[in-house]
Parts: structure tokens; C-alpha cells; sequence
């Protein structure tokens, strides 16, 4: 069973709104792959299999619903990841709520920047 399924784990986020706890989820989400993947040797060679491993621990967080992420800029010889070259989609599903996030550097503030894209409502048909 996934953690965010539990009845002891709701408990604590009653106080939250769909939206409240999907941009809650998405921020803890991108802050641990920032965090956990910057530094990490990446060349050519092994950037897609870097970028699907990423993808792949972040479905581990609550609430993922899909993530892609993209690392530009890698040359033929090994270099550091750095912020500025994730460019990060994340969903995150709440019931019914869609929170859209986004981590891209942009360069007019030379900062890799964690932000809400869009919400959308998700209902079963």
C-alpha cells in the first residue's frame, strides 16, 4: 500500500485543500530531486538512462501522478548536473485535482526556478 493511502497519514493534512496539498506534495517532490540529483556525474552516454532513474525514484513520492524530466546541455565528457540543466514536468494528483509544476532555469534570472504551472480538475467519466 502507498503511504498517501492511509487513514493515519491523512489525518495530518485535513487542514489542506486539494490544491493546498497537491502544490504541498509538488514542492517536497522537486525539492528532494533537486537536492538528491544535482552533483551526479552525467555525459552523453548516460543522460537518458540518468533522466529515466530520476523520473523513477520521484514515483516513489506521494501523490506523482507523472513527472518527465530533461537534462540539457551534457557534453561527451562527464560533467556535474547542475540546476541549470534539469528542466523537470511534474503532475501530482490529488482525488481529483491535477497540480501541473515546473522546474526550468531561466536565464533573465540566471535561477533554476521551482514553480506552479496550472491546476486542472480531473473527474472519471
Amino acid at each position: 500500500m502507498r503511504v498517501e493511502n492511509s487513514e493515519i497519514f491523512e489525518k495530518y493534512f485535513k487542514n489542506l485543500s486539494d490544491r493546498e496539498r497537491a502544490v504541498f506534495e509538488g514542492g517536497i517532490t522537486l525539492g528532494a530531486l533537486f537536492h538528491q540529483f544535482v552533483g551526479t556525474p552525467v555525459s552523453k552516454k548516460n543522460k537518458e538512462l540518468l533522466e529515466r532513474a530520476i523520473e523513477e525514484s520521484m514515483k516513489n513520492q506521494p501523490f506523482v501522478y507523472d513527472i518527465k524530466v530533461k537534462i540539457k546541455n551534457v557534453e561527451e565528457k562527464y560533467v556535474s548536473l547542475d540546476g541549470k540543466m534539469l528542466n523537470v514536468d511534474l503532475k501530482i494528483k490529488v482525488n481529483n485535482t491535477i497540480a501541473h509544476l515546473k522546474l526550468e532555469y531561466i536565464p533573465e534570472i540566471d535561477y533554476p526556478l521551482m514553480y506552479v504551472k496550472d491546476f486542472k480538475e480531473e473527474y472519471d467519466r
